[in-house]
């Protein structure tokens, strides 16, 4: 079954296959997850956001063009949930991030090299918070999520070079605010 196209998966889920939903959930659950939770920093808020997805595919499945790619049609609706969630929960503030730190580090065991692993990805994640959504999107897609930029392009509706040019840039501010966090260390 992998070796039929995300494309032909969902032209079955229009024609009424609902079980073919399911393989496409299979796919990218983990894909999503990335993406929420690097979005929000809370695995059960990640989580929920992932079954929305998955939800308003369903929901929307007619809008599907077969032209373009699923996996980009599948992030554009990623990024309306993620945008209605931080909405509807503008004033709500979730897990601190000593309570996410301390959960990576609970999880990490006491071997060195970890505790090094760690504090340089917690240095990350802060300076990552430290950013503006939009930039923090725009990495989160490209380094994390693995989008290509034409594709984030089509997201994003802007070109390619304008893609780059936000990814150069989102990146720089990523290593300054990262050399920041290290010098205070």
């Amino acid at each position: 079954m992998e070796s039929i196209s995300d494309n032909a998966l969902m032209l079955k889920v229009q024609e009424g296959d609902l079980d073919k939903l399911g393989l496409l959930f299979e796919r990218y659950k983990k894909v999503l997850f990335g993406f929420f939770f690097n979005m929000n920093h809370d695995m059960s808020l990640s989580e929920d956001l992932v079954q929305n997805v998955f939800v308003r595919i369903l929901k929307y499945k007619h809008g599907f063009k077969a032209t373009g790619e699923f996996k980009v049609w599948m992030f554009h609706i990623a990024r309306n949930v993620n945008i209605d969630n931080f909405r509807k929960n503008k004033f709500k503030h979730s897990d601190s991030l000593d309570s996410w730190e301390d959960q990576v580090l609970d999880e990490a065991g006491n071997q060195e090299m970890e505790m090094t692993k760690i504090d340089e990805m917690s240095l990350l994640e802060k300076a990552l918070i430290k950013m503006e959504p939009e930039k923090r999107e725009v990495i989160t897609l490209s380094k994390i999520d693995g989008l290509k930029y034409k594709q984030i392009g089509e997201l994003l509706n802007c070109s390619e070079g304008a893609v780059k040019v936000k990814v150069f840039r989102a990146l720089q501010d990523l290593k300054e605010k990262y050399m920041l966090l290290e010098q205070r260390l």
